[in-house]
């Protein structure tokens, strides 16, 4: 028997924005990304599927908002630095961040 939050958890794009909450059904860590590495070739952000959209341009950094990210790996190839890791210790994302998901796409 699935446990409440299971039950009621935020399963579109939407209700995830809406509650910040990660989806705990989603078994894989999330990712973060090792600025101290990243090149910000934005090819992560290009390759990171629409419906989860977890991946912005912050200031100078590229970043990925755990609650966002169902850690499905999709980013991981295009990166040509390797700068992209699993994050199994992850925390809620600064508050700041969540101003950027406001832009569906950045390169509209």
């Amino acid at each position: 028997m699935l446990r409440y939050a299971e039950a009621v958890a935020a399963s579109t794009r939407a209700e995830r924005l809406a509650s910040r909450e990660r989806n705990p059904k989603w078994r894989p860590a999330p990712l973060r990304i090792d600025m101290s590495i990243c090149i910000n070739c934005d090819a992560c952000l290009r390759h990171c599927p629409p419906q989860f959209g977890a991946i912005f341009n912050h200031d100078a950094d590229v970043i990925i908002i755990p609650e966002l990210c169902s850690g499905c790996g999709k980013c991981l190839d295009p990166c040509p630095v390797n700068c992209i890791l699993e994050d199994p210790d992850w925390e809620p994302a600064p508050e700041d961040w969540w101003a950027a998901p406001a832009f569906e796409d950045p390169y509209a």
